[in-house]
């Protein structure tokens, strides 16, 4: 975590527009402040892809600089992120985590002109856990019909406690204990919770209207089965979806998180082709 001091909210285009990743606190109605931290710049008078980022962790662990590497690669892609330090599990349980990326992301269309400029697209994004927060918060924008959303983007998205699949078998093999699965009973906290689609949306039953959506996932990647799955029943739903399996991307979600990069250049290469493509598709939110 960075030791400089936050600036205010307020602003925020000012800091962003100098290129500096600087730390602020966001005050969000009838909760206690939430710590991100933002990433890209804007030239003057120029209007960006504006999107909110979720870290990765378990739903337990992870914080800012955990965000670090895939946030950097959104705004290398042309937008300005916002990187929310959300709260996590034991402490902050289902909804609490989701509830407070919502408020966020209701802050952040407020201040879309001043940071992404004039009529800036608003995306969600998520890896891993912050993938699971990402669309959840997808789907209540929707159901709740603000603020309009141009895209979410998933990478290695946990999205369903009981997918049981092939890859998720694979890379726990025979372990006795298994951190994503620890990392659920502690979101979820009690067991009702996981019929929630808010809290699973890979096992939603409505999936019609969200946001258009790009999945991304590696080819050893645990969460890569339920993330192609998803892809499909959105897809199925009549959402335009864009999904790849990146052949380079080895050690998935893990190598996201190292604090030099992923170790893979060239997969970084084409992440950042997929997000700058994802953008430049985006059509006028409603």
């Amino acid at each position: 975590m960075s030791t400089r001091p936050s600036p205010p909210s307020a602003d925020a285009a000012a800091v962003a527009a100098r290129g500096a990743e600087p730390d602020i606190s966001i005050d969000l109605p009838g909760r206690d402040p939430v710590k991100a931290r933002i990433y890209g710049e804007r030239a003057r008078g120029a209007t960006v892809p504006l999107v909110l980022h979720f870290h990765g962790g378990t739903f337990v662990c992870g914080g800012l600089d955990n965000g670090r590497n895939v946030a950097r690669l959104l705004a290398g892609a042309g937008a300005v992120v916002v990187s929310l330090d959300y709260p996590k599990a034991p402490k902050a349980p289902f909804p609490e985590p989701i509830e407070v990326g919502y408020a966020a992301l209701e802050w952040l269309y407020k201040q879309r002109a001043k940071l992404g400029g004039k009529g800036a697209d608003l995306f969600l994004a998520g890896e891993e856990a912050g993938g699971n927060v990402a669309a959840a918060v997808a789907m209540i924008a929707r159901d709740r019909g603000h603020p309009p959303l141009a895209g979410q983007i998933l990478l290695s998205p946990m999205l369903d406690p009981c997918a049981g699949t092939a890859s998720l078998r694979q890379a726990t093999g025979d372990a006795v204990q298994c951190r994503w699965a620890s990392g659920w009973r502690e979101f979820l906290n009690r067991p009702v919770n996981a019929t929630h689609p808010y809290a699973v949306p890979g096992g939603s039953l409505r999936l019609a209207e969200v946001a258009r959506t790009l999945v991304l996932v590696g080819k050893d990647d645990p969460m890569r089965d339920e993330g192609l799955a998803f892809a499909q029943r959105l897809q199925n739903a009549g959402i335009p979806v864009t999904c790849s399996v990146l052949p380079g991307a080895s050690n998935w979600p893990a190598a996201l998180y190292e604090p030099e990069g992923s170790g893979c250049a060239e997969c970084e290469a084409v992440v950042q082709k997929h997000f700058r493509e994802f953008f430049s598709a985006a059509p006028p939110p409603h």
